[in-house]
């Protein structure tokens, strides 16, 4: 499935990761709470490259669509949609926001705009169900998944790499009916 026009958020631009973001990365991930959630480190040129590697490589097989989440020209963060295998009915978003950015409301507005855009690239591709996933003590990302519109569902054991009990929230794609009846 050949996808073009990335999301859309208010004050952001979302766009495909390049290479020459592999600076802003190094720099976003310096941070401690950064590097506590995500399992990919990027101290260096060598991991930022190797990590912009496997986002290439997921979009290319259609299983991860990560895009580069910028205000006023700069990285302030990072979403993303994963899927196990293209065709699938649910998927899984992830994000991070930069140190620098948190509080402004950067993660809710790029999580809901991957969600819009999700669902309106994959609905044809049997998308139903969006998770987001998140460690039992990140408080925030409860906040980011309760302003997006994704209700908690359940709470996931921990599981390596993760040490603690994890957050399940979910949103489903409304049909033509029920979109309707939201607005």
């Amino acid at each position: 499935m050949t996808v073009t026009a990335p999301p859309t958020a208010e004050g952001l631009l979302l766009r495909p990761f390049e290479d020459a973001d592999a600076p802003a990365l190094v720099e976003a991930y310096r941070d401690e709470t950064l590097r506590r959630f995500t399992r990919s480190p990027v101290a260096d040129a060598e991991e930022a490259a190797r990590w912009l590697g496997q986002q290439y490589e997921g979009r290319a097989a259609g299983t991860r669509y990560s895009f580069a989440v910028l205000e006023a020209g700069e990285l302030v963060g990072q979403v993303v949609l994963k899927r196990g295998a293209p065709g699938g009915e649910t998927a899984e978003v992830g994000y991070w926001t930069a140190a620098p950015a948190r509080g402004r409301g950067v993660a809710p507005r790029a999580v809901e705009a991957l969600t819009v855009w999700a669902f309106d690239t994959f609905a044809a591709d049997g998308l139903v169900r969006i998770d987001l996933l998140h460690e039992g003590d990140n408080a925030a990302s409860c906040r980011v998944a309760e302003k997006s519109g994704y209700a908690f569902t359940e709470i996931v054991p921990a599981f390596p790499p993760y040490p603690l009990d994890g957050h399940r929230h979910s949103r489903k794609r409304l049909d033509e009916a029920q979109r309707h009846r939201s607005e």
